[in-house]
């Protein structure tokens, strides 16, 4: 598109251009094309070309793939590896939130990635000649991050052919304890300022997201967590029997058949075929 080659006098003139939104055949639709326990969800994955998965009213995405349009309006971003087909968006990602005057992002990567990712985007910098304005936290496995106040995320142990993480989105909230339920709210706010704990803090596990890994991550018990999401996103490269089992764990994949052996009956599946199109 016209952003390819952009130099500075392209940047001042495309700079009041509107945010990115849907296309009006999306926006007529009143519902997503794909809505689960009460979650839009977007994006697009087509094994070993672009992965990237969209929750809207969480305003994040997990991996970038080649940037689709959609993900540009999301001010987090969760990096699973480092494989192109699930960071190659990332440069363009930033710039393009740059270009439409959105905050900058907040991108996470996995611990080990983060002098690399520096120097990816000191090199585009250069090129580019702009700013590329981001936040860059590294997270490794088990370490976890205040996104907002209500919502927290963990990245957990995956299994793949490189170093690779998974990430888990909590809800955080209050809830009144049981020795205060039922007491006046003049009661509860008199308590509350002389500094007494009348709440505990409950955290759910919402979302979590594989990226491309092995099936082993569900025997991990550090990983419960990722079992017990309302929502998992799991990648699933292989299907059907036209591809062994053994074929994808040497690639650092799950086959579906794999699912037959472990106790996960209470995950409800929806399976996409993403080959041709995407989800949004």
């Amino acid at each position: 598109g016209g952003m390819a080659k952009r130099g500075k006098s392209a940047e001042a003139a495309t700079s009041t251009a509107p945010p990115p939104s849907p296309s009006p055949a999306i926006k007529r639709k009143a519902k997503p094309r794909l809505e689960i326990e009460g979650y839009p969800v977007e994006g697009i994955s087509i094994g070993g070309h672009e992965t990237c998965v969209i929750f809207p009213t969480l305003s994040l995405a997990f991996d970038i793939g080649r940037c689709p349009q959609r993900a540009v309006a999301q001010d987090f971003l969760f990096i699973s590896h480092a494989h192109l087909d699930h960071i190659g968006g990332l440069p363009m990602y930033v710039a393009t939130r740059g270009l439409y005057r959105l905050r900058p992002p907040t991108i996470f990567v996995p611990k080990y990635l983060r002098e690399l990712v520096e120097r990816l985007f000191d090199v585009h910098r250069a090129m580019d000649q702009s700013e590329l304005n981001h936040t860059l936290v590294p997270l490794d496995i088990g370490e976890e991050y205040e996104l907002r106040r209500d919502l927290k995320v963990r990245a957990f142990k995956t299994y793949h052919t490189i170093p690779s993480q998974g990430y888990v989105i909590y809800s955080v909230k209050q809830k009144l304890k049981q020795d205060y339920l039922g007491l006046p709210g003049s009661e509860i706010k008199r308590l509350k300022l002389s500094g007494v704990e009348i709440t505990n803090t409950v955290t759910t596990p919402e979302v979590a997201f594989t990226g491309d890994t092995m099936s082993d991550f569900i025997l991990d018990p550090d990983n419960a967590d990722v079992l017990k999401a309302k929502i998992l996103v799991m990648e699933s490269t292989f299907l059907d029997d036209s591809v062994s089992t053994e074929h994808a764990r040497e690639y650092g994949h799950i086959h579906l058949f794999e699912f037959m052996f472990h106790d996960i009956s209470r995950l409800r599946i929806t399976l996409r075929s993403l080959k041709t199109e995407p989800f949004y």
